[in-house]
């Protein structure tokens, strides 16, 4: 089982028309046993991209059900499904939500990416809104990561 926390990382930037600093912040979506895992590992993912000092301003647990990725995809897009299931006690329908992000090139091709990933199951759910987000990046465990580094960054 995964559990997922979304990293806010500041740093000052040089805007590209005027040439000034500006504060700047990305957001990623990273696995992790714990928050001091979490923070260790953003810091180890953003620290090669990073000249000067930053900072991981906001770190929080988020719930994501399902993460379909793709090599040619850009853009990181957060989409509400919710599945149908039916009470038989009841006889009505409840609606569990789930949140699923999809990595695509744009809203449409999400869209369908998502809708192609669903083909295949065997309940009966809903597309509630498929929604751009401004995450940089998804980093699950042994994509690349130098775990023994993160190990070192948190004590382990």
């Amino acid at each position: 089982m995964h559990s997922w926390f979304e990293a806010r990382v500041s740093y000052d930037k040089i805007g590209t028309e005027d040439g000034k600093q500006k504060k700047a912040t990305d957001v990623y979506i990273l696995d992790a046993c714990s928050f001091t895992e979490a923070e260790a590992r953003a810091i180890e993912v953003t620290r090669p991209y990073m000249t000067g000092e930053f900072t991981v301003a906001a770190l929080k647990r988020t719930k994501i059900y399902e993460i379909f990725e793709n090599a040619t995809g850009d853009l990181w897009f957060k989409a509400r499904v919710l599945f149908v299931i039916l009470d038989q006690e009841k006889g009505t329908e409840k609606k569990i939500p789930s949140t699923m992000l999809i990595h695509a090139s744009d809203l449409k091709e999400a869209r369908e990416r998502l809708e192609e990933s669903m083909a295949n199951t065997m309940s009966d759910y809903v597309i509630a809104k498929i929604e751009e987000t401004p995450i940089l990046d998804v980093i699950p465990y042994g994509a690349g990561q130098n775990v023994g580094a993160v190990d070192e960054i948190i004590g382990g």
